[in-house]
């Protein structure tokens, strides 16, 4: 996924996503057996986008096809996206989008903790329900 510095506040983001659509990818439905290869969180907008890159409306699971499938044909991704989020979700999305944020180095270590404990929460509790940071 081109150049963009994979950090620990990603990978954890990542874990909770996948373990929020209770390691099923959101599009076809496949199963993984939990945080595997092949079982990815997908940025609606880019991880480039600071505003949007930590940000639980901004990511769905998907199987390494499916998240293939959908980079490489965006109309479709855009589809599914207003039918499986919506287009209010996807409208609120785009705005957000469009805000300034500055991911200072403490700022990082604030999302990594806050997803930390969020995935811990998550499995402890039995839940897929997932707090945002932002």
């Amino acid at each position: 996924m081109g150049g963009i510095k994979r950090e620990a506040c990603d990978a954890w983001f990542s874990d909770c996503i996948r373990h929020a659509a209770g390691y099923r990818c959101e599009h076809c439905g496949k199963p993984f057996p939990g945080l595997v290869q092949g079982f990815e969180c997908a940025h609606i907008y880019g991880r480039r986008n600071k505003s949007t890159r930590w940000c639980v409306g901004n990511a769905v699971a998907l199987c390494s096809h499916c998240h293939r499938e959908f980079t490489e044909h965006p109309l479709d991704f855009q589809h599914w996206l207003q039918t499986h989020l919506g287009q209010g979700h996807m409208d609120i999305l785009r705005e957000k989008k469009n805000q300034t944020f500055k991911a200072t180095a403490s700022i990082k270590r604030e999302i990594s903790k806050h997803y930390r404990e969020e995935f811990r929460r998550m499995e402890s509790e039995n839940t897929t329900d997932l707090v945002s940071y932002q």
